[in-house]
């Protein structure tokens, strides 16, 4: 009993989700989420290759970084687990940018400030047209303790 009770507070501290979860290489799926190198990939590439005549499958993967678009390749016996990365994408209002930083509120109400304008294209559109007065949704991507502006739309009126 007090071991499961031991667990259960455990979890409770990653806020009820691990960063992680396994899944086996021959599972993986192209467009799919990996961790390559200890960051979170989306799989652009994938292929298996037989090494010899006793040899397993081994998969060659091709991932970009969600957050960088850094280009990480692995390969790993099709047998071996990987790590996938939980992601988890939520659309928040734009209320203000403020040092470079996002001042953002969800559906019920709670605000967000922590968010950076992303760097380069993305983020000049973004502060274009906020400061043209549009009401804006942002969509974040928050993975392994992690979190980016990947988009942005004009808000429904």
């Amino acid at each position: 009993m007090a071991d499961a009770d031991h667990e259960h507070h455990f979890e409770s501290n990653q806020s009820g989700a691990s960063l992680t979860y396994p899944m086996q290489c021959s599972a993986l799926r192209k467009n799919g989420f990996v961790v390559i190198k200890g960051r979170p990939c989306k799989i652009v590439d994938m292929s298996t290759s037989k090494t010899g005549k006793h040899g397993h499958a081994k998969v060659n993967l091709v991932g970009i970084d969600i957050f960088t678009g850094k280009k990480f390749e692995d390969v790993s016996p099709s047998t071996h687990n990987m790590d996938v990365p939980n992601v988890k994408r939520e659309e928040y209002s734009l209320l203000n940018i403020e040092d470079s930083f996002m001042s953002l509120m969800n559906a019920d109400g709670s605000t967000k400030e922590d968010v950076r304008v992303p760097e380069g294209e993305l983020g000049e559109q973004l502060e274009a047209a906020f400061d043209e007065g549009k009401e804006l949704v942002v969509t974040i991507l928050s993975s392994m303790n992690e979190e980016a502006c990947i988009t942005f739309k004009e808000a429904p009126k």
